[in-house]
């Protein structure tokens, strides 16, 4: 991810911000579970090759990279299908050679997400989410990431695209635009319409654009977008801080969490997600899991602790 990219972050300030006051109202409605929350860990792709040895067993051909992704990661942050609508063949691979408990996330496609009228005009969107109900319970929560261009002034035709949305997929929304961002009164208006239409509202954790960074909650899902700086010492502090937020919020009632680590290249966003696994288990019960490496001297796979 290039967005909000910084080539010197030595004078960023990463702290997560303060809470949106609404938040404790959002929270206090949830029902309270027995059951401990769920939070997805993965990356934005299994296509790499530089993982065969460490997070694939050693000599994987390409072909066995989802199967061996989908055990050791439980979600994918699925940008193929920004591309693409996958067609009913992908969808049954995808499906046939991911574990039970492996969640996809879907890019909505650019041809509706860029599109000036978000796809109003084409049968995009209806032949998206036909072919993406097909991983049935393996389909996690979609997301759509709106252009930079998408400012406060576009709220009516993001409006009309959630009515156009069908209720039984979730969205996430990811948006960009520094409108959005310039006043507690936009903020609040982007929230409401999100919450009217049961979408969540994507936390983007990236150096150069602290705003997206809101911890706004508009559900009963939450998803964040992390973007990491080469494992720099900050990576980890900024880990250590969402795990006691996500604790927080899953004592408070949230139930369904994706986490989604990035790295440049995404070359060492296992490590990322390995150190997230360990420290959330650390923390609180949860139902999660995260990447076990292979030992590149013997081949064998390592425990996580």
């Amino acid at each position: 991810m290039k967005f909000g990219k910084l080539p010197d972050i030595s004078n960023v300030v990463f702290s997560l911000p303060n809470e949106p006051e609404e938040n404790q109202t959002i929270l206090s409605n949830f029902p309270k579970k027995n059951t401990p929350p769920k939070i997805y860990i993965g990356c934005t792709g299994w296509s790499m090759k530089e993982w065969v040895g460490k997070v694939y067993p050693p000599k994987t051909p390409a072909k066995d990279y989802l199967k061996h992704y989908a055990k050791q990661f439980n979600t994918i942050e699925l940008n193929t299908t920004h591309y693409r609508i996958p067609s009913e063949a992908n969808i049954e691979k995808w499906k046939n050679e991911s574990t039970d408990d492996f969640r996809f996330c879907p890019k909505i496609p650019q041809v509706i997400s860029h599109s000036s009228d978000l796809g109003a005009n084409n049968n995009a969107l209806v032949n998206f989410c036909k072919n993406i109900l097909l991983l049935e319970e393996k389909l996690g929560c979609c997301f759509m990431q709106l252009p930079p261009y998408f400012g406060i002034d576009r709220l009516a035709i993001l409006e009309h695209f959630f009515k156009r949305f069908p209720n039984k997929i979730r969205l996430a929304i990811e948006l960009r635009h520094e409108s959005i961002f310039s006043n507690k009164k936009n903020q609040k208006e982007v929230a409401e319409l999100l919450k009217k239409y049961n979408i969540a509202w994507v936390n983007t954790d990236v150096a150069g654009r602290r705003d997206v960074l809101h911890l706004q909650l508009t559900t009963d899902i939450a998803m964040i977008r992390f973007v990491g700086n080469d494992l720099h010492p900050t990576d980890y502090q900024r880990i250590d801080e969402w795990v006691q937020k996500l604790k927080k919020w899953s004592e408070q009632g949230l139930s369904e969490i994706y986490f989604f680590p990035h790295e440049p290249d995404n070359i060492l966003a296992p490590d990322l997600s390995l150190y997230l696994t360990e420290e959330l288990q650390k923390h609180f019960e949860v139902i999660t899991r995260g990447p076990k490496f292979y030992d590149e001297n013997d081949g064998k796979q390592m425990s996580l602790f």
